[in-house]
């Protein structure tokens, strides 16, 4: 029986690891109806009331919007069982690569890598969509929001490194509630991951995540 997933990422930068904008990189994949990802989003928008005409997770992250967040990821909420999210740190993901840490700045390590590597090779994005479609089966079709990395090329490269993919199809998140929904547990699980790191937890937050999150770099 094929499965279908839609999936979508936060923090991704490409093969740059350090240095950035983020620290941590989070990939989720949501196995919804779409009737049910529809009326997902249909009562956060009945929650949340902003204009905006995509919501991402920096709406649910606000202190008002705390009790939708954990309508959401709690067992009342339409995701939990049907989504999970991969966190990957990427210090700890270049340092893996490298096989040792070396003295001072990685910057020019992460630079090297990219210049004498496979193009993508360090690309978190990758290993992630593998470990997603493993994740969910042997028969999986995806549907993953539009990336500038994921060309032709390197598609053809996952159906190698993943048998179980059987297609892969980009689609613009917002014509996608499935999308969407993968896109909200993404973002909240990787701002949750980077301000835990920063020495700000949120105990409660994480609590509810946890049966969320797989594949722990």
């Amino acid at each position: 029986m094929t499965v279908e997933i839609a999936c979508d990422e936060s923090g991704s930068e490409g093969e740059k690891l350090v240095g950035g904008v983020t620290a941590v990189f989070a990939h989720a994949s949501v196995r919804l109806d779409p009737a049910d990802a529809a009326a997902c989003l249909a009562e956060l928008r009945d929650r949340i009331r902003s204009p905006a005409l995509e919501y991402k997770a920096n709406h649910l992250l606000r202190p008002k919007h705390r009790p939708t967040l954990l309508w959401l990821l709690g067992p009342a909420g339409p995701v939990l069982g049907h989504a999970y999210v991969q966190l990957v740190d990427k210090r700890a993901f270049l340092l893996h690569h490298l096989g040792h840490t070396p003295p001072g700045p990685l910057e020019p390590y992460n630079d090297a890598l990219r210049a004498r590597g496979p193009h993508g090779s360090l690309d978190p994005l990758f290993p992630a969509i593998v470990r997603a479609v493993r994740h969910w089966g042997d028969d999986v079709t995806v549907r993953h929001d539009f990336h500038p990395t994921l060309t032709a090329s390197r598609i053809a490269r996952l159906h190698d490194a993943a048998p179980g993919l059987r297609e892969l199809t980009l689609v613009d998140s917002r014509a996608d509630h499935r999308v969407q929904v993968a896109d909200f547990v993404a973002g909240v699980a990787r701002r949750i991951a980077e301000e835990e790191s920063r020495g700000h937890p949120d105990p409660e937050v994480a609590r509810l995540l946890r049966p969320y999150v797989i594949g722990v770099r």
